[in-house]
């Protein structure tokens, strides 16, 4: 026993363990990561993303396996860091594109129209055209991870326009979000059908996709005539 008011020691228990320091991981180095995305998207270009591999990024910039991992966890967030810095740079041309319009439903069509650049870019390889075609419809993008932030990048100034003609009153009776997701889904379908078949005339499928996307919208039969240059559709009156 101890005396009263003695402090009592307590003696930590004996490991034979030796103490280990633990290893300061090194800040990611801006002008590496870039390398490696630099090298990942040439390598996605070449292999798709299920021929992409970390040793040949790594390979292709030079750099080692320590250094890939101070910037990504894994494949997969590779792949999907290069997916949105391609959609960052995709984004801003569409807006670029978007900026010389007057109103919403311009903005929109000048949308449709940046994006049906991708499916009849005569520099696209067939090829890869192919190969991504088939990859979209596979498990090799069945991640949401991976392809989500892309995805609402690219979506993001469509879903703006697509507000403003709303409270505008040149759309009517449309969720944002959701009818640029139709939208998308249109030109995207668009797409597939022109890599697979590569012989589809781009005002035709032009004039198809606006068509369908701005009477979707509801907007007015005269301005749907302006923008695609023809007459309204047959029949069609918008609904008040």
């Amino acid at each position: 026993m101890t005396d009263q008011g003695a402090p009592v020691t307590l003696r930590q228990p004996y490991s034979s363990e030796p103490v280990r320091r633990r290893r300061n991981k090194l800040a990611p180095d801006p002008d590496v990561r870039s390398a490696i995305l630099a090298a990942a998207s040439k390598s996605l270009q070449d292999q798709g993303v299920r021929g992409l591999s970390i040793a040949a990024v790594l390979e292709r910039a030079q750099l080692s396996t320590r250094a890939f991992y101070r910037h990504f966890e894994s494949k997969e967030q590779l792949v999907a860091a290069v997916l949105l810095e391609l959609a960052r740079v995709e984004t801003l041309r569409l807006r670029t594109k978007m900026a010389n319009t007057t109103n919403p439903a311009e903005a929109v069509s000048a949308w449709i129209d940046g994006r049906l650049d991708r499916a009849f870019d005569e520099n696209t390889n067939f090829k890869l055209r192919r190969r991504l075609s088939q990859e979209a419809r596979s498990e090799a993008f069945s991640s949401p991870e991976m392809v989500s932030p892309a995805y609402r990048a690219i979506l993001e100034p469509l879903i703006e326009q697509l507000q403003r003609g709303l409270e505008i009153g040149v759309f009517q009776d449309i969720v944002a979000a959701t009818a640029a997701k139709s939208i998308n889904g249109v030109v995207w379908a668009a797409t597939q059908r022109q890599w697979a078949t590569d012989h589809w005339e781009r005002d035709e499928v032009r004039e198809r996709a606006l068509r369908f996307c701005l009477r979707g919208l509801g907007v007015a039969p005269e301005t749907i005539k302006e923008i695609t240059g023809g007459n309204a559709p047959a029949g069609y009156a918008r609904s008040e």
